[in-house]
């Protein structure tokens, strides 16, 4: 029968360590209760020198063959598809090595693979699930180890596993709508400033020739379109040349450096604190879009603590998991002063109502979860209600989008019509007094 190690928390709460017999990690757990104690890490004692020899060429040989070079990351779905499969399998009472082995064999070759194997060998070792999937945060991050690790020392690893993948895939979702939604209006946009720039280098210069051979004065709006059009072409062989340094830089080259210049120097801002802080907030004040943000953010942190809650996580664990993983610094300061207010043994509903950044229904439901023990359960409905609230404002903002992108479209090419054909009378005057 295997030897396992554990530590573990005595009722007193100090930290107790030793060793114990048990047929697999799961009776070890159940011996260690038993005792009184609350296991938090088991793990099988490794296996005889010897045996390890023995099995070191092996080992050795399979590495070189089976694990490849590859770049790039791991996609979500592929961790999605992982977690739901490892979860049948533990369900149908397979051991977790074997399990691992054979969603590994199944990979098709690159970083997912080769993780899956270096995992399995550290299992193999010795190691916690959790701690061998902690050394590759790429695929599995702090939040996905915490709770793998909460299911361990539970037993209900299969249930966590299942939890995780509808978490993963909920989020997922949310993402792909967002995305989609904004899909559309960039692409009619990007074609849209595309035609007007080379209507601006390319058409306007003609008529330009044509004003100056009639020699008419022109009116205020042609003229700011002539100007326009100047700086529009910049240098371009065969069109304006740059002689006069007051139409430079080139408006082409503003247009199409301006949007990677902007994101280089968004990230930039973004590496410090205060810049992130500015950024986030900002993002929060955008009219329309900054309402999506703001129910994004609260959808994406009620599912994440509400998922941890309900993995057996503790509850400032959670919270600073949550906090690490919400992606807005607005709602981490938020999170960070429930943390300090729980620590402190106060509530959780009364803190986040004090930091505004959440509407009364939330704190009120997290409220009324505090007082009836089912915190995770409100957490979960939540944010179910914010991703159909999300769901209704991308509907709303498609439908309102293409209008006013219409409208914007019909004023910006109306304007240039209408400045091309103001002179038009005034050259026709010409034209008949000329010819009389």
């Amino acid at each position: 029968m295997p030897t396992y190690q554990f530590e573990a928390m005595n009722q007193a709460g100090q930290s107790q360590k030793g060793s114990i017999e048990a047929a697999n990690s799961e009776d070890a757990i159940q011996r260690i209760k038993a005792k009184g104690y609350f296991p938090t890490s088991v793990r099988e004692k490794k296996a005889r020198k010897k045996a390890s020899a023995a099995a070191k060429p092996s080992s050795k040989k399979k590495k070189k063959t089976e694990i490849t070079i590859s770049f790039g990351g791991v996609s979500k779905k592929l961790v999605t598809q992982f977690s739901r499969q490892m979860s049948t399998l533990q369900d149908a009472g397979l051991p977790i090595l074997r399990s691992l082995q054979i969603l590994s064999e199944q990979q098709k070759p690159g970083p997912f693979k080769n993780n899956l194997e270096e995992i399995s060998e550290d299992v193999e070792a010795g190691s916690a699930l959790s701690e061998a999937m902690a050394k590759h945060p790429k695929a599995f991050d702090r939040l996905y180890t915490k709770m793998i690790a909460a299911g361990e020392v539970g037993g209900v690893l299969d249930i966590i596993l299942q939890r995780l993948a509808d978490f993963m895939e909920k989020a997922q979702a949310l993402k792909k709508r967002i995305v989609s939604a904004l899909i559309y209006p960039i692409a009619v946009i990007s074609i849209a400033v595309l035609i007007v720039t080379g209507i601006m280098i390319w058409v306007i210069p003609e008529f330009e020739s044509i004003f100056q051979d009639f020699d008419a004065e022109l009116p205020p709006l042609t003229l700011f379109l002539l100007e326009l059009s100047k700086w529009m072409a910049g240098n371009l062989p065969g069109q304006w040349h740059a002689d006069d340094p007051g139409i430079m830089p080139a408006g082409y080259a503003v247009i199409l450096g301006s949007p990677p210049l902007l994101m280089v120097l968004a990230k930039l801002i973004k590496r410090s604190k205060g810049g992130r802080a500015a950024i986030d907030r900002a993002k929060l004040r955008i009219p329309i879009f900054g309402r999506l943000i703001r129910a994004t953010a609260i959808a994406r942190f009620t599912r994440t603590l509400g998922t941890l809650i309900a993995a057996g996580v503790p509850i400032l664990e959670a919270i600073s998991i949550t906090r690490d993983t919400v992606g807005n610094n607005v709602y981490e300061k938020a999170l960070q002063k429930v943390h300090d207010s729980i620590r402190e043994g106060e509530s959780f509903a009364g803190p986040l109502r004090e930091t505004k950044v959440c509407d009364l229904l939330v704190v009120n439901m997290i409220d009324v979860g505090e007082e009836t023990g089912e915190l995770d359960k409100m957490l979960a409905k939540v944010a179910d209600n914010y991703d159909e609230e999300v769901d209704n404002m991308v509907r709303s903002m498609m439908s309102l989008l293409e209008p006013a992108m219409v409208v914007v479209l019909g004023v910006i090419v109306g304007g240039i019509v209408i400045a091309l054909f103001m002179p038009m009378p005034a050259l026709i005057q010409s034209v008949m007094s000329s010819s009389s």
